[in-house]
């Protein structure tokens, strides 16, 4: 049984993507990060902002890549290549516009499904095989209209169901870092 070591939350650096549908991620991980009382340093060798601490009793990696999304992958394999953290062991928190706003989703392996972070990791990883926790934002409707809401801030209407998404996962990170993922997925799935 595989623990998570390396916890990737994805986003865009900058004021002006803060509080974008596209970086869910990023919030998630700032909040585990708050939970545990660790603070993210800028490590340059590893493109982004490292917190590194026991997290439920593990040794556990936070990455928010600084690269831009499409580049993310340079930073979590900079990071795994440096502390030798496998594929299985490494769980990327990203939006997900095929779910909901309000349903978080656990899987391991898998395609990109468009997402250009989740393409960029794939590449450098050289495998699909790692764990992603998918936070729904839902989707515009129009695949051309895709690139601006990603970009944009959730609608008012969105902000709680993606608040509660971010909670529920929250509640199985225990699990998840101790790598009883499947537990976990039981947990999250049956919200």
């Amino acid at each position: 049984m595989n623990s998570i070591r390396l916890i990737v939350g994805l986003g865009n650096p900058g004021r002006e993507y803060e509080d974008t549908r596209h970086n869910v991620g990023f919030w998630w991980v700032d909040a585990l990060a708050r939970a545990q009382s660790l603070n993210f340093k800028n490590e340059a060798k590893f493109h982004g902002l490292l917190a590194r601490g026991q997290v439920h009793g593990q040794e556990v990696f936070l990455l928010k890549p600084q690269t831009f999304m499409n580049l993310s992958g340079r930073a979590v394999a900079a990071v795994a290549q440096f502390y030798k953290i496998l594929p299985a062991q490494i769980l990327v928190v990203h939006d997900e516009l095929d779910l909901p706003p309000g349903i978080a989703k656990l899987k391991t392996g898998g395609g990109h499904g468009g997402h250009n972070g989740l393409k960029d990791i794939i590449a450098q990883l050289g495998t699909r095989d790692f764990w992603r926790l998918r936070i729904g934002i839902g989707h515009p409707g129009d695949k051309s209209q895709v690139s601006s809401f990603v970009l944009n801030n959730p609608r008012q209407e969105e902000r709680e169901p993606i608040s509660i998404a971010l909670e529920n996962a929250a509640r199985v990170a225990p699990q998840i870092i101790e790598g009883k993922l499947e537990a976990a997925m039981l947990k999250l799935h049956s919200k």
